[in-house]
């Protein structure tokens, strides 16, 4: 039975891991180790959180890493639970050569896009963003070129339009387990990884996701406001500005109701079953769930209970 150490940190990749988990003795593996960022200072009061991953792995009293960096005393550690592979979907950091020689099958990753389309760390906000009708789960070799190791397996994912990236990264991850499964059950067979395939076609790349990549520019068209709005749910989220006051808008859709001959961004009015309709540069969105600074998100019809001057408003 191989040893897997398995490497992430948000909460999609603890979904991944737990169904590793649960498949784990029926595929011919076991997860013999955990490695995930250190806790992060959040809240008000900058209390220490774990990631996800790692609260998994207390739960579950597997043995867990949590190194600020890959130095020699962590391989040390990580050495001493004689991992055989490792498995990575979203850790954040780049494996140097001496670490993957602590691995004798080397190290496998989980990318959800088609590679090489969208290598880096943002391939399922991407996808969205560009309104592509299909994307998919990679799982590759660890080069150390980024994202640039030969495809182990790879699945294709139809895309509906409807999807945010958290559904999407939830889908990727649980699928991708299936994946990953697949492969180590081969590598425990077998003794060797599956025969890898080089990536071909054009490769393209993602780039980290700032604040300020979600703030709307109305000039845009109905669809393109649609898609960022659901390529950056649930972060960093989208928002424009009330009379200079930030507006989360949290989800919204394409209108076929007929624009008018307003400014983009112009909230034209309200209707009960699409929602509030704001002019685009081209075409009406209809706004469903939004949030004004430092108060709750509330459905369009509770929004407009309590703004009923926001008919008219334009905003930037």
């Amino acid at each position: 039975m191989i040893r897997v150490l398995y490497a992430g940190s948000p909460e999609p990749s603890s979904k991944t891991l737990a169904l590793l988990a649960e498949n784990a003795a029926p595929a011919g593996f076991e997860i013999a180790g955990v490695l995930t960022n250190p806790p992060s200072a959040q809240g008000r009061h900058k209390e220490l959180v774990p990631t996800p991953v790692a609260v998994f792995a207390q739960e579950h009293k597997i043995p867990l890493f949590t190194p600020e960096h890959l130095d020699p005393g962590c391989r040390s550690q990580i050495s001493a639970v004689n991992p055989d592979i490792l498995v990575c979907f979203a850790y954040g950091h780049i494996f140097g050569p001496k670490f993957l020689q602590l691995f004798r099958f080397g190290g496998i990753n989980l990318h959800p896009s088609l590679l090489p389309k969208y290598r880096g760390c943002t391939p399922v906000n991407a996808a969205i963003l560009n309104m592509d009708r299909e994307t998919g789960i990679s799982v590759q070799i660890i080069a150390q070129g980024m994202d640039e190791g030969d495809i182990l397996a790879q699945e294709i994912v139809n895309l509906t339009g409807s999807e945010t990236a958290g559904s999407l990264l939830d889908y990727s991850a649980a699928h991708g387990a299936t994946l990953l499964c697949g492969v180590l059950a081969f590598c425990g067979k077998n003794g060797a990884l599956p025969e890898g395939k080089t990536q071909t076609g054009t490769a393209s790349y993602t780039k980290i996701i700032t604040k300020e990549n979600g703030r709307i520019n109305w000039s845009r068209t109905a669809a393109e406001i649609d898609a960022q709005i659901r390529a950056y749910t649930p972060e960093p989220g989208c928002w424009t500005t009330e009379k200079d006051t930030p507006l989360r808008i949290l989800s919204a859709h394409p209108s076929d109701s007929p624009e008018l001959s307003v400014p983009p961004g112009t909230v034209v009015s309200f209707d009960k079953k699409q929602g509030i309709l704001i002019q685009t540069g081209r075409g009406l969105l209809a706004v469903t769930m939004l949030q004004r600074q430092a108060k709750k998100a509330l459905d369009a019809a509770a929004f407009m209970n309590g703004a009923k001057d926001f008919i008219g408003t334009v905003l930037k």
